[in-house]
């Protein structure tokens, strides 16, 4: 697709997502989901600056279409996908980019079930953007729709997060890092309202400082603070809170194959792990594969993406899976990775085995893993060229079973991304470079 990606429409605001993308997208959504009836769409938003320029400019493409629109205001990606379904509305519209700095933004949509939209209908969307179809008809008199406020609506899930605590939370000491973002509004609510004493950092955001060296990308503040202050555990977010990575009470990072490991190792001794697997992607460390087996637990690997993921979840009937950037699906609770859900997931297994974080990590061993990223001028020669799938058959070899390559494209740009995982961090940088060199040596290299 040429402006939806795995995770929306995104990019630089005003430059790749400009506000008549949003405009054009808001008047389809309108008329799109506008047939037999008037259009119902809720709208959620993160704290960069730019969301309220695109909220506005969805708002006026969903009313000129004639469609009905419920503003959520600051809030969390899964929360959209909450509110969406529980309250039966056509269509939800998260403004956001994710984990990207304050410049970039993003319009995500969900059906009506709460999940992401049908590429087929994306597709559609674009076409109306690039002027390949008709222009829609505008509402005329009473058929032009109207915005109203719905901060109930996040509310009522904050309400739902409390919901799904199964242990009081008393006497344990938290650290929240709120990346600047929409969990700011919500995730020290729910954790004080199950009794910890909480401690957050980066919860002030100004619209320019959402994702800026805090959250889930750069967890080293997180780790500063839960062990100065002597926390049982931290758990940082992401600019719209639908990943989550944890920190143990050592400072340690917790991330999303040690979360999966976690919970997947828990449901599975209480014979709740449906089908007995967890869905993973292909950029899941091998010490959780290794972990897995020792269990007798069974994995799934998807390419790398929480849409994917989700696909595959609904396909087999499982009910966990992610990513290790900390996108973790709870089938039974949720649409989307949603990461304080990911967190309250974890605090219940801490409450439940009465262990510490750490120890509950302990038996996954992680092995070292390097990326390295080499930009070349035609990605899908590279991935075809003799020479290099040898170098890669080679390397393979040469770790047998205790290691994994991986050499995959880039999904946006012109770079070759070449991993290596093996049991030492010397061993992952000569096998890399090996690849690299007979990459670098070929002629589709640009330099």
């Amino acid at each position: 697709m040429k402006y939806f990606g795995t995770d929306g429409f995104r990019g630089e605001a005003n430059n790749d997502l400009r506000v008549d993308h949003a405009f054009k997208t808001g008047r389809f959504i309108g008329r799109y989901y506008g047939g037999d009836h008037r259009a119902s769409v809720v709208i959620g938003k993160d704290t960069r600056r730019s969301s309220y320029m695109f909220e506005y400019a969805l708002v006026a493409g969903l009313t000129a279409s004639g469609a009905d629109v419920s503003l959520l205001h600051v809030t969390t990606t899964p929360s959209v996908s909450y509110v969406t379904r529980t309250d039966e509305f056509d269509c939800g519209i998260m403004i956001s980019a994710s984990h990207n700095p304050y410049f970039d933004n993003g319009i995500k949509l969900f059906n009506s079930k709460g999940e992401k939209m049908e590429d087929d209908v994306l597709l559609e969307i674009e076409k109306y953007i690039d002027g390949e179809v008709p222009e829609l008809p505008l509402a005329q008199g009473d058929e032009i729709g109207c915005a109203q406020d719905y901060s109930a609506g996040r509310n009522r899930y904050i309400g739902y997060l409390i919901s799904l605590a199964v242990h009081s939370f008393k006497g344990k000491r938290i650290g929240l890092d709120c990346a600047n973002g929409s969990a700011f509004t919500i995730a020290k609510s729910v954790f004080d309202a199950l009794g910890a004493k909480t401690y957050v950092i980066n919860n002030k955001p100004d619209g320019l400082n959402i994702n800026n060296n805090c959250g889930s990308t750069h967890i080293d503040g997180l780790q500063k603070l839960v062990v100065e202050e002597q926390l049982d555990a931290g758990f940082a977010f992401d600019g719209d809170a639908d990943r989550c990575l944890a920190v143990d009470e050592k400072g340690q990072l917790v991330d999303g194959d040690k979360i999966l490991y976690i919970y997947g190792s828990y449901m599975k001794e209480r014979g709740k792990l449906e089908k007995n697997t967890v869905v993973t992607t292909v950029m899941s460390n091998l010490g959780l594969y290794k972990a897995f087996d020792e269990l007798g637990i069974s994995y799934e690997k998807t390419a790398v993406g929480d849409k994917y993921v989700y696909e595959k979840m609904s396909e087999g009937g499982y009910v966990i899976g992610g990513e290790n950037s900390g996108h973790i699906i709870f089938s039974k609770y949720a649409n989307t990775g949603d990461g304080i859900i990911t967190a309250l997931k974890i605090m219940q297994v801490m409450c439940a085995k009465k262990s510490a974080l750490s120890e509950l990590c302990k038996p996954m061993r992680v092995y070292p893993q390097l990326l390295k990223n080499v930009r070349v001028s035609d990605k899908n020669i590279v991935l075809n060229d003799v020479d290099v799938l040898a170098a890669i058959k080679l390397a393979e070899t040469e770790l047998g079973g205790d290691g994994r390559v991986l050499v995959r494209p880039s999904g946006t740009e012109p770079l070759v991304r070449i991993m290596v995982e093996a049991k030492t961090r010397q061993h992952c940088a000569e096998l890399v470079e090996k690849i690299e060199n007979v990459v670098n040596k070929k002629e589709f290299v640009t330099l």
